[in-house]
């Protein structure tokens, strides 16, 4: 009844919490109740899809003050207002974590930490690492990066790596939101290695005011999901899926540096850029060769499509998006939607259906956890 009852921002909050919460208390007994909360979270996404759609354009420009804190708007709402000025900050921002995944990892991680808030804030579409993480660092939309740092910004169809210049954002923003002195240090783990590295250095780093570490670990499970016959049968379904980020954390390196912090004087935000869905429902989809090839979003010229499926943005600079063309749209994917061209269309859906993709509208992709925590 709650979810067909017309939700504001914080009640569909509540609302995933609450179809999280039952999803990990049946984890545990393995009831027959998972095909009815299926069908819930089901009909929730589809509710909370038209929900977002209806509202998008008016939060991005929020003339009224009503809108939900959003991911460039992140760190100055939640981050830099609550620094410790007395202590080492740390940010730990791990890429395509879910809610349901923070909430497997918490139980560890409050053996060490006190958790002093769990809040949220609503990704920017596209929910892709490209558009949501370049956003929170810059603390700007898209298209405001692009104009004030036009060859730091590369649009999909340009070549070259789109998150290269986060230590640059970040540090702009810094400039402007924190007029002080300031040490500050930003590190990305992409591999074993840089973890390795982490874990030896993170002590040092509590010499500084602020620390930025960026986790790729999640994202790149995801996305080898899609690729490796293995880790399909290893993360079949969201269960699996969870099962592995909690067992993937306790072995991990990032869990031995964070320990390292535990006895220290430190205050430590865990976040990420955006959720990820698993899709089932095929699309279909018409564009030509400069089409985006992501599953849940399309940036192109000329798409063909079923408006049903999609939320459609004619001008992309009303949502803060760059036009990487002057005939440029964007579509984005509704509930657990992905986008499939024409050719060899029955060989992709076999090969994408329940595969964990980003981009589009979703609870899982949209809302996203900001944790503040303290040693105990």
């Amino acid at each position: 009844m709650d979810i067909s009852s017309g939700l504001n921002l914080t009640e569909w909050v509540d609302i995933y919490k609450k179809i999280i919460g039952w999803e990990l208390k049946l984890d545990e007994s393995g009831t027959e109740m998972d095909e009815i909360l299926s069908m819930q979270k089901t009909e929730a996404n589809a509710e909370f899809s038209k929900f977002v759609t209806k509202n998008y354009e008016t939060w991005i420009q929020d003339k009224d003050g009503a809108a939900p804190v959003m991911s460039h708007n992140l760190l100055r709402s939640k981050v830099f207002s609550q620094l410790d000025s007395e202590a080492s900050n740390f940010v730990l921002l791990l890429d395509n974590l879910r809610y349901d995944q923070w909430k497997v990892i918490e139980p560890i991680i409050s053996e060490l930490f006190r958790i002093e808030k769990e809040d949220y804030f609503y990704s920017i579409l596209p929910t892709a690492t490209q558009y949501s993480r370049n956003a929170i660092f810059a603390g700007m939309l898209p298209s405001d990066i692009q104009k004030a740092f036009g060859e730091k910004w590369l649009n999909d169809n340009q070549s070259g790596g789109k998150n290269m210049n986060e230590e640059f954002f970040l540090g702009e923003q810094i400039k402007r939101s924190i007029r002080k002195e300031f040490k500050w240090s930003y590190t990305k783990i992409t591999n074993v290695q840089n973890a390795k590295n982490l874990d030896s250095q993170i002590v040092n780093m509590t010499q500084n005011d602020f620390n930025v570490i960026v986790y790729n670990f999640i994202d790149m499970l995801s996305h080898a999901r899609t690729e490796m016959e293995v880790l399909k049968e290893l993360a079949g379904d969201e269960k699996a899926y969870r099962s592995l980020t909690r067992s993937w954390f306790l072995n991990s390196p990032l869990w031995t540096a964070l320990q390292r912090l535990a006895d220290r004087n430190v205050k430590l935000f865990i976040t990420t850029d955006h959720g990820t869905i698993r899709v089932k429902s095929p699309s279909k989809v018409v564009g030509d060769r400069e089409t985006t090839t992501n599953l849940r979003y399309k940036v192109g010229r000329n798409l063909q499509y079923n408006k049903k499926d999609v939320l459609e943005i004619r001008d992309p600079l009303k949502v803060g998006l760059p036009k990487p063309n002057v005939s440029s749209s964007f579509i984005f994917a509704t509930e657990d939607k992905f986008f499939l061209y024409p050719n060899n269309y029955n060989h992709f859906n076999r090969y994408y259906r329940d595969t964990f993709q980003h981009g589009g509208i979703s609870l899982e992709e949209v809302i996203c956890p900001i944790v503040t925590l303290n040693p105990r």
